[in-house]
């Protein structure tokens, strides 16, 4: 085996500057991005100053502007994969902390609030054109994760996940949010999960939607506002990775892996032991324990198998910039689950010192998990080409020095 490890990371984000994209979307919406651009910078430029991150966004992004440029420029990207030591990505949207999100709202948060279905489909499905087009490059280093408005057309996304395929793109991103649509525990949602089984398509959700509105009290009418609404971020990131959670909660009871045995999901950037191991046991505690619900009536004979089961056969964990905290508790969760992600672009990520995260994070953790963590788990999930990215690693991959 070689002193180079295989590193795929999760959780990579790319994209375009918005207006960058208008070659991508058709002709026909042409007009209608030219008065959308504007709006949507303005739109972005205003969260930043809500979310109270501008000052660290342009602090960070200023001695770097020109390597985060690898968030849509490929011999740039290129560049960063080396400097990090990464053979193989897993690719989101959204670059630079949503300055490079597809248009018609359809990038990470991907929601169906205040969205047109039309304009929103157009706007993913110029995102994965470019991403197609950005990841032939090298199909075995890059796997692209396409945009599937699902919620609005289920058979616009069968015809979505099979253009996806014949272009090379076999991981997808659906909504965390269904807002006022039907749920994932919903029969109708039967054909697409059938299509992603039949193709080998990987479904993901990605952490980051909740419900912003009601956090800053946009949902309430003017008068009933108060003057400030203290703590808004605070609960928003106490409650978001529960958001992430919640459409696994809604295919694991809903029996959509009990149906389709062989789909394929990942949660990515979602927390790994501190929150995933109770939220399962919660849910296999009302599997199990029949007696604190038998009054609510069956609703387990079609399973089966546990909570915990499903997640075990059918879930895998994008595990980005997992602290070393969670590194040690690795067996709570199991080191076969996580899946190591630099989140690159975003300023929360181990990127431009990834080389020292891992010094920091891996040092004396046993071989064997540490490789599964970084890389291996990653390429057993998604069928990539070992042989292909051991070419790569022994190139630019770190050695097994980390683990000392």
């Amino acid at each position: 085996m070689s002193d180079r490890l295989i590193v795929v990371s999760s959780d990579c984000h790319a994209g375009l500057r918005i207006a960058d994209y208008k070659p991508y979307v058709e002709s026909k919406y042409h007009e209608m991005m030219d008065m959308a651009v504007p709006i949507q910078m303005e739109m972005t430029q205003k969260a930043e100053q809500s979310f109270l991150i501008k000052e660290i966004n342009d602090a960070w992004r200023a001695p770097i502007e020109r390597e985060l440029t690898g968030a849509w420029d490929y011999r740039e990207r290129l560049r960063m994969l080396a400097g990090d030591g990464i053979a193989a990505e897993i690719i989101f949207p959204d670059g630079i902390t949503e300055m490079n999100t597809p248009p018609f709202g359809a990038g990470l948060g991907l929601s169906p609030r205040d969205a047109v279905p039309e304009l929103q489909w157009a706007g993913a499905m110029a995102h994965n054109r470019w991403l197609a087009e950005f990841c032939a490059n090298d199909p075995a280093r890059h796997i692209g994760v396409a945009s599937i408005p699902l919620l609005w057309d289920v058979q616009q996304a069968v015809d979505a996940v099979r253009w996806c395929v014949d272009h090379g793109l076999r991981a997808v991103m659906i909504p965390t949010l269904w807002e006022q649509h039907a749920p994932y525990h919903d029969r109708k949602y039967d054909p697409f999960w059938a299509a992603c089984e039949e193709l080998g398509v990987i479904i993901h959700f990605h952490s980051g939607p909740a419900p912003h509105p009601e956090y800053f009290g946009g949902n309430w009418p003017e008068e009933d506002r108060g003057e400030e609404l203290p703590g808004a971020m605070g609960i928003y990131v106490s409650e978001v990775m529960w958001w992430l959670y919640r459409p696994l909660t809604f295919m694991i009871w809903g029996g959509v892996f009990e149906r389709f045995p062989g789909l394929k999901t990942v949660i990515t950037e979602g927390g790994t032991v501190f929150m995933l191991p109770p939220w399962l046991r919660l849910l296999d505690h009302n599997y199990t324990d029949v007696q604190f619900s038998a009054k609510l009536g069956d609703f387990r004979s079609h399973l089966s198998m546990a909570p915990s089961e499903y997640f075990a056969r059918n879930v895998a964990v994008g595990a980005s910039c997992v602290p070393r905290r969670d590194i040690e508790l690795r067996h709570v969760l199991g080191a076969d689950k996580m899946m190591w992600g630099s989140d690159f672009p975003h300023p929360e990520g181990t990127w431009p010192h990834t080389a020292d995260y891992f010094k920091e994070t891996f040092s004396g953790l046993p071989e064997d998990d540490g490789r599964k963590i970084l890389g291996e788990n990653a390429v057993a999930w998604y069928g990539l080409d070992r042989a292909r990215l051991q070419q790569v690693a022994d190139e630019i991959g770190p050695d097994t020095s980390i683990f000392n």
